[in-house]
């Protein structure tokens, strides 16, 4: 895009608010609120995902821009109703940096930055979540929970890392990841013992739980298991995609071939990685 025709964010603020305008505006943009407008929030934040796993730069500023649109349009709805605006949003996220990383600006301030820090990466998460605890503490709930405000909108691989890391802060945790592993194989065992009694209620709660503990497990391993399953589904959904296609040259039916012969095609399939 070249200079003269590069929109700046005070322009988006003002195509935003024309958008909205009652007599002039886009009808669909007109009609949107808050709980609206969120689906289409997710579906942003994952095409964001999508075009950085795929290594996609040269579409990631249009996918970022996207996103920051949702913010955008956010602030108008708030403004609108005299909840905030743009500025509230800035100021809100400018000041939660600030006061969370006192290793670079000590006094919570841009004029405090520059005094030289030896803290290690571990030290500043740590720390980034005793603050965070001490805002929590500080809304006024007298029975604050070190669980509070995960939300549970999150995909539930992502909530349960989120669980497990807050009571990891506190101490509830195991040493490293041996005491994970082990763990899982007794989850697997229970979860076998569930299966043959054939109670479908078990079954789902034993399944939860060997689930849970793959999630402690990356965890652990410092993997994110929703970046880890995502892999594992491209790679199946590519292999499977020419495991079609190798069936399909040769003229064959999928649905009459027996699960031995699927497998040698699926086993030449995989060789191709």
């Amino acid at each position: 895009m070249s200079d003269a025709s590069k929109v700046s964010l005070e322009d988006l603020l003002g195509i935003m608010a024309m958008l909205r305008d009652k007599d002039h505006g886009c009808p669909w943009d007109r009609k949107q609120t808050f709980r609206t407008i969120a689906p289409h929030t997710l579906e942003e934040v994952y095409e964001v995902i999508d075009t950085i796993e795929r290594d996609d730069y040269e579409h990631l500023a249009n996918e970022l821009g996207d996103l920051l649109f949702q913010v955008v349009f956010y602030a108008q709805l708030g403004a609108e109703e005299g909840y905030f605006d743009f500025s509230d949003v800035v100021s809100e996220i400018g000041q939660k940096l600030l006061t969370r990383h006192p290793h670079v600006f000590p006094d919570a301030t841009m004029e405090s930055f520059g005094t030289s820090s030896d803290i290690s990466t571990e030290e500043v998460q740590g720390n980034w979540e005793q603050i965070k605890q001490a805002e929590r503490e500080q809304k006024g709930n007298s029975t604050v929970s070190i669980l509070d405000d995960i939300p549970l909108a999150f995909p539930a691989l992502t909530r349960s890392r989120k669980i497990q890391k807050r009571a990891s802060n506190v101490g509830f945790d195991w040493p490293d990841y041996t005491g994970v592993t082990t763990k899982v194989h007794e989850e697997l065992a229970e979860l076998s013992e569930a299966i043959m009694s054939d109670d479908s209620a078990h079954i789902e709660e034993e399944l939860g739980d060997v689930f849970f503990s793959l999630v402690n497990l990356s965890r652990h391993l410092k993997k994110d298991p929703e970046a880890c399953l995502r892999q594992a589904n491209q790679k199946f959904e590519k292999r499977f995609r020419r495991l079609e296609q190798k069936i399909s040259n040769e003229g064959l039916d999928m649905q009459s071939m027996s699960i031995e012969q699927l497998e040698q095609y699926w086993q030449l399939a995989k060789s191709e990685d």
